[in-house]
């Protein structure tokens, strides 16, 4: 899949966030979005995930030549964030189940397989889970996430919340799934985060503090 943006821009009532992006992201590569904290990653992931739409400029995307509407554009993208939330009430097992029913699991993992990939204890697999701590949370967001079959995926802080064991998990788990066969895009300032991406984007490049 490829996203190509076109003097892309976004800003709130009269800031700036972003302007005038040309760029394309090539299926198969590695991107690292970077700048420091609150310089505007976040606002470039959510649209690049179409969930917000660009003030000027425009944004495509196409699969095999062929340009995918934006209101289908969730069907091919993977996607999480920080402030992207799980269904606490489930227990492990039932998120798992009810994430299969959107999104299919790659290789032909079933959530069985995702329990053994996460890690944890048999005593979570049926706790709520509102009861996990804000690692384990991060954990099956990024299984959901990068375990999913879809030809883009978008990281926006995935090692937020890990501790050391975590970030190894987490980079293995890329190497597994995720390297060399999709659109990859991570936003960070964390380099353990996007060390394995090639393109770095420095947000800050496209940024204007003046107001208009």
């Amino acid at each position: 899949m490829q996203i190509q943006l076109k003097q892309l821009s976004k800003r709130y009532q009269y800031e700036w966030i972003f302007r005038n992006i040309d760029y394309t992201f090539i299926s198969g590569e590695n991107y690292a979005i970077l700048g420091h904290n609150g310089s505007g990653k976040s606002t470039l992931m959510q649209v690049l995930s179409a969930y917000l739409s660009p003030s000027k400029g425009s944004i495509h995307f196409t699969q095999a030549g062929k340009e995918i509407p934006v209101a289908e554009v969730y069907q091919w993208i993977s996607y999480t964030a920080p402030y992207v939330q799980l269904v606490e009430e489930f227990t492990l097992i039932e998120m798992l189940n009810f994430h299969q029913k959107f999104k299919t699991y790659q290789n032909n993992l079933a959530p069985k397989d995702l329990l053994e990939l996460l890690q944890f204890s048999k005593s979570s697999h049926q706790k709520p889970l509102k009861y996990f701590s804000s690692g384990m949370k991060q954990r099956v967001k990024l299984a959901l996430t990068i375990c999913s079959q879809t030809p883009v995926l978008l990281l926006d802080e995935p090692t937020i919340t890990l501790d050391r064991q975590g970030v190894s998990w987490y980079q293995q788990l890329l190497e597994n799934y995720a390297l060399g066969k999709r659109l990859l895009i991570i936003a960070s300032n964390v380099e353990e985060d996007y060390q394995y991406c090639s393109h770095h984007i420095h947000i800050t490049d496209y940024k204007k503090k003046k107001k208009i």
